[in-house]
């Protein structure tokens, strides 16, 4: 059963993606923006369909907001994804001037946030949202590892 994305909680809406990429074939990661409580966009990884390698959810999503909402910054905004984003994503959470981060399964090999480069924690970042990490955790462990044994 697919919901309607921007009806849906933002958590919620991050795991439907993330299930929905997962069905396409995609590693199953989603992301959702969200203003005032309110889902702006929604968007799962689709590097294999777009054969793109910057298709994260996360830079998709943030595309897809600034769009929706007619700016390049997205400053009372917050972003909610299933996995720690990398260190290419957690630039462009910088750059759009997220104010929160909430994510689910912290990713200790590609995560950028709270592991590998700690992208907000150095001197050079611009910006560093709020982060809150391990938000339905388990569960977003979960959907990747099942995703990835059925590859195997």
């Amino acid at each position: 059963m697919h919901r309607d994305p921007l009806s849906a909680d933002p958590l919620t809406a991050a795991f439907d993606a993330a299930r929905q990429a997962a069905e396409a074939g995609e590693v199953p990661v989603g992301a959702s923006v969200a203003r005032a409580g309110r889902v702006v966009a929604v968007a799962g990884n689709r590097v294999l369909r777009d054969r793109d390698p910057t298709a994260h959810a996360e830079i998709l999503a943030i595309r897809a907001a600034c769009k929706e909402l007619g700016q390049e910054r997205l400053v009372d905004c917050d972003l909610y994804v299933t996995l720690e984003p990398c260190a290419m994503c957690a630039g462009a959470i910088s750059l759009a001037r997220i104010r929160r981060l909430y994510f689910g399964a912290e990713d200790e090999k590609g995560g950028g946030v709270e592991h590998g480069p700690r992208f907000f924690s150095q001197p050079t970042c611009h910006h560093a949202p709020d982060v809150y990490g391990g938000l339905r955790a388990s569960e977003a462990a979960r959907l990747l590892r099942d995703f990835f044994l059925a590859r195997r």
